[in-house]
């Protein structure tokens, strides 16, 4: 009996530090290109070049990050990216409380049929020529509305947050809301919304990222560059290598601009990324429980 406790314990321990050695791996991948991006963007431009930047900044600078707050393009793209997340996760919170709250109440005559309906669009959509023509018909084409209305809700999020509400959300607290004379919008604004922090910071944090990484549709809805988000300057600079080096400072050589144009894409990608690193840490204790919440019943 005790040597099979032991030999137990034994095997415990050998798939314990065989988890921990795969995990560890996993993770070396995982973070060695971003260590090296932001090791990179740390670097002298000549090191960047002739490839010396391996894990630790080589000859430290902030070369690149004054290349790129001293780009007005950049500092615009910024603040567009900006304002898209914070008013685009507003509109879509909105539209997806109204439209999952409703879907959750057992006593909405028609919700499966509104549910078809939604799910439906999951699966079928004109595609990309209607869309284009839609938005330029209802006037949004090179608005910032264009931004923001045609991502106003996701289906997939409704039904998560849906299921949220009906798994969460106790049928004898409605009635007892409406025993005391409780209207919907009340019992929606004073005990359901905040009952529901943990699924709106997930869904928050959903959407917000979407925004923020959101490029495809400023490339085609957006013609005027004062209204191009991060990402799609971003782009320009990694993709197309386009990037007006006038506007960085002057550089005496070809070779010292190609440097500072390819330290400038290490930079702007650690600039693109960690406001998004610094918010996680807050929204990430809600992350499992919204999400398992909603998907268990009983």
């Amino acid at each position: 009996m005790r040597k099979t406790k032991m030999k137990e314990a034994g095997s415990d321990r050998l798939f314990t530090i065989m988890n921990y050695l795969v995990l560890t791996l996993i993770m070396i991948i995982v973070l060695y290109p971003l260590v090296y991006v932001v090791s990179a963007s740390f670097s002298s431009s000549s090191a960047v070049l002739s490839g010396r930047v391996w894990l630790w900044p080589v000859e430290p600078t902030l070369d690149g990050y004054r290349a790129v707050f001293k780009n007005g393009m950049v500092v615009r793209g910024f603040m567009n990216t900006l304002f898209y997340t914070v008013a685009g996760t507003g509109i879509n919170l909105l539209f997806t409380v109204l439209a999952a709250y409703p879907l959750s109440r057992k006593d909405f005559r028609g919700r499966n049929v509104f549910m078809l309906l939604f799910v439906f669009t999951m699966m079928f959509n004109g595609g990309l020529i209607p869309t284009y023509l839609l938005v330029k018909n209802l006037g949004m084409i090179d608005t910032v509305w264009s931004m923001l209305i045609p991502a106003a809700l996701s289906v997939w999020n409704v039904i998560i947050m849906r299921t949220y509400f009906q798994t969460t959300i106790p049928g004898e607290l409605l009635e007892a809301s409406q025993l005391d004379g409780c209207t919907d919008f009340r019992f929606l604004l004073r005990i359901v919304l905040p009952l529901s922090g943990p699924i709106l910071a997930v869904i928050a944090l959903f959407y917000a990222v979407g925004h923020w990484n959101q490029y495809f549709n400023a490339m085609i809805f957006l013609k005027r560059a004062d209204l191009y988000p991060l990402q799609l300057i971003l782009r320009d600079i990694l993709v197309q290598n386009e990037i007006n080096i006038d506007m960085l400072g002057d550089a005496k050589t070809a070779a010292a601009r190609q440097g500072l144009r390819e330290l400038l894409k290490y930079s702007l990608i650690v600039v693109t990324s960690v406001p998004l690193l610094v918010v996680y840490p807050f929204v990430q204790k809600f992350f499992v429980k919204g999400v398992m919440i909603g998907s268990i019943k009983g």
